[in-house]
């Protein structure tokens, strides 16, 4: 049944996710009930000769009576599937703006514009709803079912359904929508290694990424099968970025040689994550291709977000079949760190689509990049007398990609020891910075009481703690030091720095009153050591 007006429909934007999923479930079972009720009606009448017994036994009297009786009545099975197909679409707001609590004005209505941005719909962990082809705004749907699903989907018995459901299912655990309080990076002046650009048209393997992952990392914050359907097929697509808008634009041209889902064929579509952001904010998806191995879609995925938070994302571009109902299957992935993109190559090029490889968190050799300088002041150095004592200086700039254990943004802080000392003194931190991956501290601890033989000795450890509530979970940390293994003679386990941290700490020694700029991996192989 067809639903004319918009003044039958239902107001369904108060429920949750939880609760559409439920109601969709009761339409599901209401459908399976209809088709053995016809299963049944088919029975009787190769059976039963006698008409009027027949109008007994199948119901006909029953429902001739309710028709005369709510002859103007919609039916509310209908009504409620009308209304979940009008579902006003969320806005997909900037990165910027949802941080500063804006809103985003609805774009304008312009059918024949295929590059517009496409909207986060719903997670695809729920059940399918029910849309119409007609929209309001050109905004491209997660599906696009014909108006003969519903009648369809009566065909489908129950055992088929949870059939369906016990396959290769889409990943749980989406992250929900949270007030984010990202800062942008400011500019520190450091004058950065210029990394080796990623070679374009090739896919970058975990191995091969900022995070030293032994599969995929999305694999970290989902579940279920990834092998349902044999991954095969290449994705074309290319990337930009915007520097006066300060946008990332991800240009999904076409898919060739997919994987069939469903008898011959699927109906794939492209969804993009900036990990380690797996939050609402983070997800993009393309319009829906019906029936197709080699769609074509054309069309950018937009994200307002700032040069220095990129370089510390890894995107993970990813295709699925959409099933009508149940969950979507997915058809193979792509993982590119944008720390190592090549900017100036704006071309579209072909990616392979690899599988998704399950990987467990204790595979993580690191959770990102802390970007910090260093400076020790000998005493006197500075003019009358001042300082007194050696002062080592060590300033936390910001941190990239912060890969926490369960995906989104993080609450995080550093905190800061001089080992040998652990004493209270000897401890110092940052503030929180809530709600970011990639957060900026800009803060400067100071020590006194040093000499330059002292910093042949010392160690400086850098811890960043994720908060969660009332608990604090260690992410990981830098150590610089020389890396000797020794501390006043004595062998220690917390002299541990890799070659990287001890170069550092040397270049300061060696440079007193100089700024000794770096930017480290947050290992989470540190050495444990006695409190």
């Amino acid at each position: 049944m067809v639903m004319e007006g918009e003044g039958e429909l239902l107001d369904l934007s108060h429920l949750s996710e939880a609760e559409q999923s439920s109601i969709l479930e009761v339409l599901l079972r209401d459908s399976e009930l209809r088709s053995r009720d016809d299963g049944r009606l088919r029975a009787l009448q190769q059976k039963e000769a006698d008409p009027v017994r027949l109008r007994s036994l199948s119901g006909a009297w029953f429902n001739e009576e309710r028709s005369k009786r709510h002859r103007d009545t919609k039916n509310g099975v209908d009504i409620v599937q009308a209304s979940i197909r009008r579902r006003k679409p969320r806005t997909d707001l900037p990165l910027s703006g949802v941080f500063n609590g804006q809103t985003e004005a609805a774009p304008p209505t312009n059918n024949k514009d295929p590059t517009c941005q496409i909207n986060d719909k719903k997670d695809e962990d729920d059940k399918r709803s029910y849309r119409s082809q007609n929209r309001l705004t050109p905004t491209p749907r997660t599906r696009s079912p014909n108006t003969q699903s519903l009648q369809d989907s009566n065909s489908i018995s129950s055992s088929d359904y949870y059939s369906r459901r016990n396959v290769h299912m889409e990943e749980t655990g989406e992250g929900t929508l949270q007030d984010s309080e990202d800062t942008n990076s400011v500019s520190s002046g450091v004058t950065d290694a210029d990394p080796t650009p990623l070679r374009p048209g090739s896919s970058v393997s975990s191995l091969q990424s900022n995070y030293t992952l032994s599969g995929s990392m999305m694999s970290l914050f989902s579940s279920g099968e990834f092998g349902a359907v044999e991954v095969k097929g290449r994705v074309l697509f290319s990337l930009d970025y915007d520097t006066q808008r300060e946008e990332l634009q991800i240009r999904v041209c076409r898919c060739e040689d997919l994987a069939a889902a469903r008898k011959n064929h699927s109906d794939p579509y492209v969804k993009a994550y900036l990990l380690p952001d797996k939050s609402s904010h983070s997800k993009k998806k393309t319009s829906v291709k019906k029936k197709t191995l080699s769609p074509v879609f054309d069309q950018t995925l937009k994200y307002k977000i700032s040069v220095s938070e990129v370089r510390g994302r890894t995107l993970n571009l990813s295709v699925w079949h959409a099933a009508p109902l149940g969950r979507n299957l997915f058809l193979g992935e792509v993982e590119l760190e944008l720390a190592h993109w090549d900017w100036k190559h704006t071309c579209s090029d072909w990616y392979q689509l690899q599988p998704r490889v399950q990987c467990s968190p204790e595979s993580i050799s690191s959770r990102g990049n802390i970007l910090l300088s260093i400076k020790f002041i000998p005493a006197g150095s500075e003019g009358g007398g001042l300082p007194l004592t050696g002062e080592l200086h060590i300033w936390l700039r910001e941190a990239q990609g912060l890969l926490s254990t369960k995906g989104g943004v993080v609450d995080s802080f550093i905190k800061s020891y001089v080992l040998p000392d652990t004493s209270r003194s000897s401890g110092q931190k940052t503030r929180v910075v809530k709600r970011s991956v990639s957060p900026t501290y800009n803060h400067t601890m100071v020590y006194d009481g040093f000499q330059p033989a002292d910093l042949r000795e010392a160690c400086a450890e850098l811890t960043v703690w994720h908060r969660e509530g009332l608990k604090t979970h260690l992410l990981g940390g830098v150590r610089l030091s020389r890396g000797t293994g020794l501390s006043y003679g004595v062998a220690v386990g917390w002299m541990d720095s890799t070659e990287e941290e001890a170069s550092i700490w040397n270049s300061m020694i060696l440079n007193p009153n100089h700024w000794m700029d770096t930017t480290l991996p947050i290992r989470t192989n540190l050495a444990d050591r006695p409190e």
